[in-house]
């Protein structure tokens, strides 16, 4: 899987609940001017449902705008429904969807299950940073 690749990338910002890490969200810049892209979110099981993510992406979308950041990016496989409702109720639009990103070639079994969908395809999402 691919998060070797960019896991010291960018910056990452955390939702805490006393000293304890409850949530994450890693930016990166993209390399395309006033492009950043939201390359990890996370939330602990436990904590999943009480708005932390909604919270994060908040951060990041704030956090990209104070860097001059026009359009945040985040990509999802296309068999994770619960992941393609959370994006576009935090304001984020389909916008290219990338044939067969999931498979061996980039370190993925064949097979693979998400909500008893095969796991193929990747849906790419952004998201207007002047818009609100």
């Amino acid at each position: 899987m691919q998060i070797s690749g960019y896991i010291g990338r960018g910056e990452v910002m955390v939702a805490r609940e006393g000293g304890r890490i409850v949530g994450h969200v890693q930016i990166i810049e993209t390399g395309e001017g006033g492009v950043f892209e939201l390359k990890s979110l996370a939330v602990r099981p436990a904590r999943q449902s009480e708005g932390l993510g909604r919270a994060l992406v908040t951060a990041a979308i704030t956090r990209c705008r104070e860097r001059n950041g026009q359009r945040l990016i985040v990509s999802t496989a296309t068999a994770d429904i619960g992941n393609l409702r959370f994006y576009q109720r935090q304001g984020f639009r389909m916008c290219r969807i990338v044939q067969d990103a999931f498979g061996p070639s980039s370190g993925y079994p064949e097979g693979l299950l998400v909500n008893g969908i095969p796991l193929r395809d990747q849906v790419v999402f952004e998201r207007d940073l002047g818009a609100d």
